[in-house]
Parts: structure tokens; C-alpha cells; sequence
């Protein structure tokens, strides 16, 4: 007689069958945390795979039962984690979730909505729906009919970007024009050329791929010898350059924290009839932050612009929005597939959600940013940005008073970039690299002013004044090995 088989998450035996599994999960991660000890496990790659391949066959001929496996595996994940909730985990864009945004997570991973049709995702839909169009007007509060995709993080948004314009540009020459109701002040013709995006040496990397994979010229890139694009540079650059044109500004750089000067380069691109593009994955939720906020001025002058959740705002990844001013923006993500949104479906008023992402089935990531909202409010959240922005303010006035040590400049964001005296690169990145086999902090890297640094990106509010000393006093310790 054939074995009953496993349990499912969902229907209502779902949550039975869960809550035993998840005291194993539970206990398991605290295992592993507490077995680590530290930010990541000691002992580097080669001892992380010797420890991993000693667990045993990925897939025995007999299965070891639900609890062993839960047991092993995520008691294994946990103790060989670089674990973003450590305060000593502090080298990228890498947050530590909340844990009711991970509690959100495990019911959109039991009910296993697919946002790629309304009969597979009824009421997640209509929840992604409500969400997007809040937080598009948190990013063009002036604009009459803004939205907001969701998206796997800054590297799909940024691409949706260059798709959504290339398309737009292609529309307005088929047209003979712009669109109804839009204008610049300059005289640029709008060119027959392909899109040609222009960024400054301090944008993220996904645009070169982006423009790769959608055959794109490759990005112009303008220099940015201080950190951030200026606007007379970029003048220059439009000046030189034929259109049509997409300019991608950066609201909180990678490697720095920086904000390029939203206004002055908005003006610049309406002079030249640029359309302008913010990625502000990292720096786009300081929307939230009474006190950061005027920090993204101009933002809102923006056709399209990047945020990700999943950074400022303590959600497990994936977390990403790609914001649009005009909803008509995305008519060119239209698509139909006949078993997913038939003609007659949706002239019958089922929702048509094959035009909402370039993926078909996609997880209701919307729930879990939905839950963070909802119980905290934009001043619960504003208050995270905040508690943030303040640890790199306090590791940066430490590390002035340290003398061992040189302070880059003073973070914008929750970036500070710092060194040891008088080392030289080699020694910088020997020191990151003792820190992370050790398993005791890590930090990342990143190049300015023509030399290495260390990298602390501070996004953890529970991390204290004692953590930050902690941090200090092991780069100075390795440094005198």
C-alpha cells in the first residue's frame, strides 16, 4: 500500500502541519546562530564547504523525515551564515529583516499565490494593487496617475527602466512626437538613433548589463571625480551627445552613500529632453524619514525611479519597486498569453497581470511589505532610517578621534568609508580579508580618491554604541599584525 504523502502548508490542515515543523526550524536557526558565535562562520570558503559537504548525501536513496532534515540543514545555514542581524555584519546593502516581515513571508510561501493570473492570486493582487499605488504616490506625490511594479530589486528595476524608455522612444518616433501633454524646454530633436543611457562613473553596474541584455548601446558614462554627477558635466555630455537620451541618476551610490543633486541634474535633462531615471534602491526609502526626507528633493521630477525594500526598509529579499510617474508608462509590458489573460477574460473584468512584471510566476512579495507598513507606520519606519542615519554618524565622529584611523568624509547616507593611517591597499584588504576567516567582522570594500577602503554600511538599529567601538578596535588590532 502506497505511503500517505507529505502534508501541505495550505487549506486549513496547512497550519497544523506547520506549527510543529516551524519549533524545529526555530530551534534549528538558534542552534546555528548561537553555534557561530559571530558575524560569519571562522575558517573561510574552503572550511564553510569542508563543514557543508560532511552533512551527506543531497539526495539519499531513503529520505531522513522531515525533522532531521529541517534539523541539519537549517541548524547548518544558520551556523554557517553571514548573519545581517549581527551589528558586526556590516559590509553591504545586506539588511537584517524584520521578523514580521519574515512571519509575512512564511504565509506567502504557504499559500503559494503566482501573480501572473487573478484565479491563481485573488486577493494577493489586489493587495499588490493597493500597495504599489501608495508608495508611487509617496515617490510622485504631484503626478495624477503614478505607479509602481514590483520587482526582484535594483538590478530588474533599473533594466524595466531602460526597456520601458527604449520603448517609449520608439513609440514617439512611430508617432512623429512626444506624447500628448509632454514637454522640454530645449531644442534637441528627439533622433532616430537607439536609446543611449547616460551615467555617471559612480552608477551601479547593472545599467551596463542592462543596456547589454536589451542591445543597447553601452551607457555613456560622465566621470564623477567628487562622488556625485554634476549637472555641468552632464550639460556637457547631452550637448555631445545625439538622443534619444535616458539619464540615470543615483539617490544613494554603492559604494558611498552619496545623493547626486537631484534638482540641478532635472534641469538639465529638461533643457536637453532627457528623460531622467533615479536609481533610488538604497536611498529611496528616506521618503519615510520627517527629518531625511528633503534629502531626495527632486526625486519626484524623475520618469521612472528605482526603490528596494529589501535595503532601507528590513524586508527579506526580494523587495524591489520600480516607480512610474504616468501609469500609461508601462503599456509597453502589455502581453498576452491565452491560458493566463484570454481578450474575453479581461474585457469580462478580471484583473490582467501579465503587463504587471516581464516574469510570469512571481511570489506575492507584496505581503510581507504590506505587513511592515501597515504595523509600522511611516513613522515606525521613519524612525528605523533615522536610529540608522545616526549610527554612521556616531561611527564616523569615533573613527575622527581615533587616530590610528582616517575617516573618508562624512556619510550622507548609512555608509562610512575608512582606513588605517598610512596603509597602503594591499594592507587595507589583507585586513578585510583577517576579519572575515576569522569570523569576527564583516566589512566591505570600496575605492576612493584613487585608494582602497574599509566599507561599514550601518543597517542594523539594534547595533550599540559598544558594537560600533568593537568594530574599531578590530580593524586597529589587525592592522599591527
Amino acid at each position: 500500500m502506497r505511503a500517505a504523502p507529505p502534508p501541505l502548508a495550505g487549506g486549513v490542515p496547512g497550519a497544523d502541519a506547520l506549527r510543529p515543523l516551524l519549533g524545529t526550524v526555530l530551534d534549528a536557526l538558534r542552534a546555528g546562530a548561537e553555534e557561530r558565535g559571530g558575524p560569519l562562520p571562522a575558517g573561510g570558503p574552503d572550511a564553510v564547504a569542508h563543514r557543508t559537504a560532511r552533512l551527506g548525501a543531497v539526495l539519499p536513496e531513503t529520505g531522513t523525515g522531515p525533522d532531521e532534515a529541517l534539523r541539519t540543514l537549517v541548524h547548518a545555514l544558520a551556523a554557517g551564515a553571514a548573519d545581517p542581524a549581527h551589528p558586526l555584519c556590516a559590509a553591504h546593502l545586506h539588511t537584517p529583516p524584520l521578523a514580521l516581515a519574515a512571519a509575512a513571508d512564511l504565509a506567502a510561501s504557504a499559500l503559494n499565490p503566482s501573480m501572473d493570473s487573478w484565479d491563481q492570486a485573488p486577493a494577493a493582487s489586489a493587495l499588490e494593487a493597493l500597495v504599489t499605488t501608495a508608495l508611487a504616490a509617496e515617490i510622485h506625490p504631484a503626478a495624477p496617475r503614478p505607479d509602481a511594479l514590483v520587482t526582484t530589486g535594483g538590478t530588474e528595476s533599473n533594466q524595466l527602466a531602460l526597456l520601458l524608455a527604449r520603448e517609449r522612444q520608439a513609440g514617439e518616433r512611430h508617432s512623429g512626437g512626444r506624447h500628448a501633454g509632454e514637454r522640454h524646454t530645449g531644442e534637441r530633436p528627439t533622433g532616430n538613433g537607439p536609446l543611449r543611457t547616460v551615467v555617471g562613473a559612480n552608477a551601479h553596474h547593472s545599467f551596463r548589463r542592462a543596456a547589454w541584455l536589451l542591445g543597447l548601446p553601452a551607457p555613456l558614462v560622465v566621470p564623477t571625480p567628487r562622488g556625485v554627477l554634476d549637472p555641468a558635466a552632464l550639460h556637457a555630455a547631452l550637448t555631445d551627445t545625439p538622443g534619444p537620451l535616458l539619464v540615470a541618476a543615483t539617490a544613494g551610490t554603492t559604494d558611498e552613500g552619496l545623493i547626486d543633486p537631484l534638482p540641478a541634474l532635472a534641469d538639465v535633462c529638461a533643457a536637453h529632453g532627457a528623460d531622467l531615471h533615479v536609481d533610488a534602491a538604497y536611498g529611496g526609502p528616506l521618503l519615510f524619514s520627517r527629518t531625511h526626507r528633503p534629502l531626495l528633493d527632486g526625486l519626484d521630477r524623475a520618469r521612472t525611479v528605482t526603490v528596494d525594500l529589501h535595503k532601507l526598509g528590513w524586508q527579506p529579499a526580494a523587495a524591489g519597486l520600480l516607480a512610474v510617474r504616468d501609469t500609461t508608462d508601462l503599456a509597453p509590458l502589455t502581453h498576452t498569453a491565452d491560458y493566463l489573460n484570454a481578450d474575453d477574460d479581461t474585457d469580462a473584468g478580471l484583473p490582467d497581470l501579465l503587463g504587471r512584471s516581464p516574469r510570469t510566476t512571481r511570489r506575492p512579495d507584496v505581503l510581507k511589505a504590506a505587513v511592515t507598513l501597515r504595523a509600522l507606520g511611516r513613522t515606525g519606519l521613519g524612525a528605523l532610517v533615522d536610529t540608522c542615519m545616526d549610527l554612521a554618524q556616531d561611527l564616523a565622529d569615533r573613527i575622527e578621534k581615533t587616530p590610528a584611523l582616517d575617516l573618508r568624509a562624512r556619510p550622507v547616507l548609512t555608509t562610512v568609508l575608512f582606513r588605517p593611517h598610512d596603509a597602503d591597499d594591499t594592507t587595507v584588504a589583507a585586513i578585510r580579508r583577517t576579519l572575515l576567516t576569522g569570523g569576527r567582522a564583516v566589512l566591505g570594500r570600496a575605492r576612493a580618491d584613487g585608494r582602497l577602503w574599509l566599507k561599514a554600511t550601518l543597517l542594523n538599529p539594534h547595533a550599540t554604541p559598544g558594537d560600533l567601538d568593537q568594530l574599531i578596535t578590530l580593524v586597529e588590532g589587525s592592522a599591527h599584525r
